[in-house]
């Protein structure tokens, strides 16, 4: 009998807090992708690269021999506001997937989209087309020097996406890196890379503060201030 009681118990706080998150949306608000506590909402797609959580962030560490790695929101969003912040091994080159997808009659369920960088290297904040076009999105719209200025090696980096309509436009730590014009997808998950790696021994990247504001179809050509 007190097993069911709490059974029910958990499912009416998973559908509150369902509800709240839904609410959250309907306003504009603010709503975390990671609760700092564990996986729920995520799930591995590609590779074998390990994701876990360690003292209230997403850790990735790359895996011998495995192909790029993803972990993946469940759920898809077309025009959004991301902000994370993330901390990468220098030896490491990552990104985070936006507006992309896992098909089976595509490269076997291969993950493709637009990639936002985050490399120690240079390029960090720029889009390149993952696993479909397999090049980077107007580079000539990209700031290398404000890219390599911004990102702080081994320090954590605020990153913040805006995808509204064909616009989307990257920040790092504040400042301005990438503003490309495409078309090709217009909804899609969320997705932590971890690329493929040959070192001698295992790299990690890490992510918290992972939150999104999703953008109403009034507010597209309105400029984001907030």
């Amino acid at each position: 009998m007190k097993r069911g009681i709490f059974i029910m118990a958990a499912v009416l706080l998973a559908g509150i807090l369902s509800a709240g998150a839904a609410e959250r949306a309907q306003r504009n608000e603010w709503i975390p992708l990671f609760n700092g506590k564990n996986l729920d909402g995520w799930e591995p797609i590609n590779g074998t690269a390990k994701y876990e959580v360690k003292d209230g962030a997403i850790v990735g560490t790359t895996a011998e021999g495995s192909p790029n790695s993803f972990l993946c929101t469940k759920k898809h969003f077309g025009d959004f506001v991301l902000q994370f912040e993330v901390k990468v091994d220098d030896r490491l080159n990552s990104g985070v997937q936006v507006r992309s997808n896992s098909f089976k009659d595509y490269q076997n369920g291969r993950v493709h989209g637009y990639q936002v960088e985050i490399a120690a290297g240079g390029f960090s904040g720029f889009i390149y087309d993952e696993a479909r076009r397999g090049k980077w999105l107007s580079e000539d719209r990209c700031d290398k020097a404000a890219s390599e200025k911004a990102f702080r090696k081994g320090e954590w980096n605020k990153y913040r996406v805006r995808c509204v309509g064909d616009s989307i436009k990257t920040w790092i730590n504040g400042v301005p890196i990438a503003d490309v014009i495409d078309d090709m997808t217009e909804s899609g998950f969320i997705g932590l890379q971890v690329h493929v790696f040959q070192g001698d021994s295992p790299a990690s990247v890490m992510w918290r503060k992972i939150r999104i504001r999703e953008v109403k179809i009034q507010e597209r050509e309105k400029t984001e201030a907030k």
